[in-house]
């Protein structure tokens, strides 16, 4: 079932922000995408229930793609974010089904591809963490990074490329139990490479959901966004 985490601080949606732009078709999926064309390592941003116009969203692609990758941010929840209020937020989520995002994902990691990118990693919140881990165990991928997931499984960690876990030390969806235990499992796997974080004071969302005004918020994202991109420069570069 859906926790009300998923569903807090939500974002201004503004189908106009980031220095990047909007496509209307990569790899089937509209898409913001940023970065420099001749990039031969890219990242797939997968968003939260929020879509792709959350400001902080794109700003997070702005800054990957100034490291030197192609960014692509797909409109996986095709023109149908979460709106606040909705009346059965449960059903919202079963008419967005991340496995079958899933399916969606392999034709962008195919355009990548196309365009000559040679490394490709995935990122996701919320959400979009499990799009990504199926991305992962699918071996469409060469690493990922899940931030506060969402219905991601014990199971699930059993991925097949390097993976980075950022939770949230207050958060009913992947509780810190939880992603200890995606710890243990991946511990027992010595083939593929992992870092497990869990951040205090922090609830669900908070990597990309959070007020400027509040220091103490913005530290903790911006110490997110230094793990997540430590962990591509690891392992795409």
């Amino acid at each position: 079932m859906a926790s009300s985490h998923c569903f807090q601080n939500p974002p201004e949606l503004d189908p106009a922000c980031g220095r990047g732009e909007v496509v209307e078709d990569f790899g089937g999926q509209k898409a913001y995408i940023a970065g420099s064309a001749e990039a031969k390592a890219a990242v797939v941003l997968v968003s939260d229930a929020f879509g792709f116009e959350a400001p902080k969203l794109r700003e997070i692609a702005d800054k990957v793609a100034l490291s030197g990758y192609f960014v692509v941010v797909p409109d996986f929840l095709h023109g149908d974010p979460y709106a606040v209020g909705h009346p059965n937020p449960l059903q919202w989520l079963q008419s967005h089904d991340p496995e079958k995002t899933f399916e969606e994902a392999k034709p962008v990691i195919a355009a990548l591809k196309e365009k000559g990118i040679s490394t490709i990693g995935a990122a996701g919140y919320c959400w979009g963490a499990k799009v990504v881990v199926e991305l992962a165990k699918a071996r469409e991928i060469q690493t990922a990074v899940m931030s506060h997931p969402s219905f991601v499984t014990v199971g699930d960690i059993k991925v097949k490329c390097p993976i980075c876990v950022l939770g949230a030390e207050i958060d009913q969806f992947s509780p810190q139990e939880l992603v200890k235990q995606f710890e243990q499992v991946l511990s027992e796997n010595s083939r593929v490479a992992h870092f497990v974080k869990i951040f205090p004071g922090v609830t669900h969302g908070w990597a990309v959901r959070y007020s400027d005004d509040d220091e103490a918020a913005v530290k903790s994202a911006e110490e997110a966004f230094a793990d997540m991109t430590g962990w591509f420069h690891k392992y795409l570069k």
